[in-house]
């Protein structure tokens, strides 16, 4: 599909902008009139991590006049294995900030524009409103759909990319020429189905080879060039090296889209049952550490169980715990190898995985199975922070 150009062009290039796109203005399909475009254009990429560390330097790169950065984390250690923005000097740092720094190293040309915080329903439109193309790398289905409404309601393209693992995705969505994300993905997945990378880890270069895609489609649509990904979703599976491409068409029977909704709500970050039992069975890890005193001690017990996978698991414990990875108790596997005499405690990386297998648990009969809250986060963050994090 051949669409026009997104980006009027700026009125002229100065003698050094010239010299640095030169090898933009020698393609005969970008030329001087593409990079006048690419000059005036205003991106947003909504996140400063994975996807948007390569598109953000990318868009800086090809001479995007005004990127836009929405984030509000800071720069952790483990971060740094793919979000390449980042440097070993700016851990604890702004993402935002850092990634402002990065990009005019990059290219003093380009305006940059922060918005440091979690974009929500009170923040997207407004935000959304002063740009012509939005970048979406988020890892999180509820911030996905609330870029996609935002851009509906108000008739902006954006580009989409997604990672896990050794696989990527991405798309471009534009209401107005082609389907929308809901097209694709009517309903999130049901809550605890899908991990995010920081469950599930990514290859670190997988980040360049789809955020290195997702800018080449916002070039083509800023500059009018090729035919872009609407109405098509590209695969990439790098342990195959293989790109399939497929159709996506729009859903004539879709209800419009004419407000934005709770997203928490709709995509859910738990079960409801997982988050009825958690509410009443959640202990924290200090308590948890008391607990082992005493089981230690013979004045208590119980059996620890992480919930997490074996490689996780390699990282880092806590002591005294068995591993049986949360797909046992969601096939049922795992309730043969619990005690029935001992009191069960579950625990994962944060809380999510192991308030899922509480349910499973709990509805199983043992109603005085608990979780730790936090997770092994929590533990080597509270408790034992000789351990690495992850």
């Amino acid at each position: 599909m051949s669409l026009p150009p997104l980006v009027e062009p700026a009125a002229e290039l100065t003698v050094d902008e010239v010299r640095r796109y030169s090898r933009h203005l020698i393609i005969p399909d970008v030329g001087m009139v593409g990079q006048k475009r690419l000059k005036n254009a205003k991106v947003l990429v909504i996140g400063a991590g994975g996807l948007g560390s390569p598109a953000l330097l990318y868009l800086a790169a090809a001479g995007v006049g005004t990127l836009g950065i929405v984030e509000f984390d800071e720069v952790d250690e483990s971060n740094l294995q793919r979000q390449i923005i980042h440097g070993q000097s700016d851990v604890g740092r702004s993402k935002a900030q850092s990634a402002r720094d990065s990009i005019k190293e990059t290219n003093p040309y380009v305006d940059v524009v922060l918005h440091e915080g979690r974009l929500d329903n009170d923040n997207a439109l407004q935000i959304f409103a002063d740009y012509d193309l939005i970048l979406d790398g988020t890892d999180n289905f509820a911030t996905r759909y609330l870029v996609n409404d935002a851009a509906v309601l108000l008739g902006k393209p954006y580009v989409w990319g997604s990672i896990y693992r050794f696989e990527g995705q991405i798309s471009v969505f534009w209401a107005e020429h082609g389907p929308q994300y809901r097209d694709l993905y009517p309903e999130p997945p049901p809550p605890g189905m899908v991990p995010s990378c920081a469950e599930g880890g990514v290859l670190g270069v997988l980040c360049a080879s789809i955020g290195s895609v997702m800018v080449t489609e916002a070039v083509k649509l800023i500059t009018g060039i090729g035919d872009p990904l609407v109405g098509r979703l590209m695969v990439y599976d790098a342990l195959e090296m293989s790109y399939t491409t497929l159709k996506i068409r729009k859903d004539p029977t879709a209800e419009p889209i004419t407000e934005l909704i709770d997203y928490e709500e709709f995509c859910g970050s738990i079960s409801d049952a997982a988050a009825e039992a958690a509410a009443e069975s959640t202990i924290s890890v200090k308590k948890l550490s008391d607990w082992l005193g005493q089981r230690e001690s013979g004045q208590r017990d119980f059996v620890l169980v992480d919930v997490r996978e074996p490689n996780e698991y390699e990282i880092n414990q806590i002591p005294g715990s068995v591993l049986i990875p949360k797909g046992e108790f969601l096939t049922g596997e795992a309730l043969e190898k619990l005690p029935q005499d001992k009191q069960v405690v579950l625990h994962c990386k944060s809380g999510q995985r192991s308030a899922e297998a509480l349910a499973v648990v709990q509805g199983a009969g043992m109603a005085d199975a608990v979780h730790v809250g936090g997770g092994v986060a929590a533990w080597v963050s509270q408790i034992d922070p000789s351990q690495p994090a992850y």
